[in-house]
């Protein structure tokens, strides 16, 4: 072993770390962007549920670790050695359940959502790169700890209980919150570098300041309802099933709209319906109820109004999402939306189009099996 590692600190990658290691952490983050982008799939498929647990679990051992390494106990001779890596792990470990976030987000149809979180993720990168003391800043590390904590418990207590709703995520919170609490006071009470360094005031303001604003962005609906998400969203001028398929019929866009199926501009005939055709992402065996909320743009308030909610229940397991479809008859021009929403009122995905019966143009249909 002593061998193993005496070549170890003779190797170029050991130099090369040593040589640009004000850089090598943040690469180490993209490292492990990529490479969860490239290899994970869905939530609750085991292999995501192992690669998640290993990063959350790794995480946690990493930081604990590297807050030893400049302790004076002599138990920790092998981490004053090799401590040099373990910022490069934590930012692997950052990076992996970052990406691993970006997957399961952008799986959804909606998105706003979803530039809103790689918006997030840009602020982090900045400050990640751009504090003094980078990842040996003990505030920037629990207050990213706690971040990705509360993500990672957001989705994977919903697959163990098979259910969603407030009262859930709400609790993945508390136990993502208690569990970095833990790690902290853990590092506090075994490291003087770490009483010097951190002020417990100043950290747990921090920790319930990022608590209450993901609480908060949930509350006003800023955040998808994680694991479910908009795989499809398709306005459509039919939609038939036949031996358990969906056939559906809409109109298609030009190639450059490479971020949606269906055209906005839905050309109607007088007494046709107009059809919404979605398919929603669960965990296997996640229940839940899910409206279609048509809303129509008032020109005269400015302001949408609901004009019709339709729900129906779906079932997760279906890798491509559970299918289901709502129509209406009545309708009239102007702008109109169909927003894909549970019962708690949340989010999943917006479905608009436009309509003008007084304008006819050549359409271009095309009948896709779902």
């Amino acid at each position: 072993m002593r061998k193993f590692f005496a070549r170890y600190r003779e190797s170029k990658f050991h130099k090369y770390v040593r040589t640009h290691k004000k850089y090598a952490p943040l690469l180490f983050f993209i490292l492990g962007f990529l490479w969860d982008s490239l290899t994970l799939g869905r939530i609750d498929r085991l292999y995501d549920v192992v690669v998640l647990c290993s990063h959350m679990t790794l995480l946690t051992v990493s930081i604990y670790l590297y807050n030893l390494v400049d302790t004076e106990n002599g138990n920790t001779k092998f981490l004053q050695k090799y401590g040099l890596y373990l910022p490069l792990a934590i930012q692997f470990f950052f990076g992996g359940l970052s990406s691993a976030y970006v997957i399961y987000f952008s799986r959804s149809v909606s998105l706003s959502k979803t530039a809103a979180f790689f918006f997030l993720l840009l602020v982090l990168f900045i400050a990640n790169e751009f504090l003094r003391k980078r990842i040996s800043n003990k505030y920037l590390q629990f207050g990213f700890y706690f971040f990705v904590n509360f993500i990672f418990f957001s989705f994977f207590i919903p697959v163990v209980l098979k259910q969603m709703n407030t009262t859930i995520f709400i609790a993945s919170g508390i136990v993502s919150f208690a569990s970095t609490i833990s790690l902290f006071f853990l590092v506090y009470t075994s490291s003087k570098e770490a009483k010097e360094e951190i002020s417990k005031p100043k950290m747990l303001t921090l920790l319930i300041s990022i608590f209450v604003f993901i609480n908060g962005c949930y509350y006003f609906r800023l955040i998808p309802p994680v694991p479910l998400a908009l795989d499809k969203g398709i306005v459509a001028y039919n939609v038939t099933v036949e031996n358990s398929k969906y056939l559906v019929t809409y109109e298609v866009d030009e190639w450059y709209y490479f971020w949606r199926d269906h055209k906005v501009d839905f050309n109607k005939s007088p007494n046709e319906p107009v059809y919404v055709f979605t398919s929603i992402f669960a965990p296997t065996d996640l229940k839940k109820q899910i409206y279609h909320r048509w809303k129509w743009f008032n020109e005269t308030n400015k302001k949408w109004e609901v004009v019709e909610e339709i729900g129906y229940k779906i079932t997760g397991g279906r890798n491509d999402g559970f299918r289901g479809y709502t129509f209406k008859n009545n309708i009239w021009d102007g702008f109109w939306k169909v927003e894909v929403v549970t019962k708690e009122d949340l989010v999943l995905g917006v479905v608009d189009f436009t309509i003008n019966k007084k304008v006819k143009t050549e359409t271009q249909l095309v009948t896709k099996e779902f």
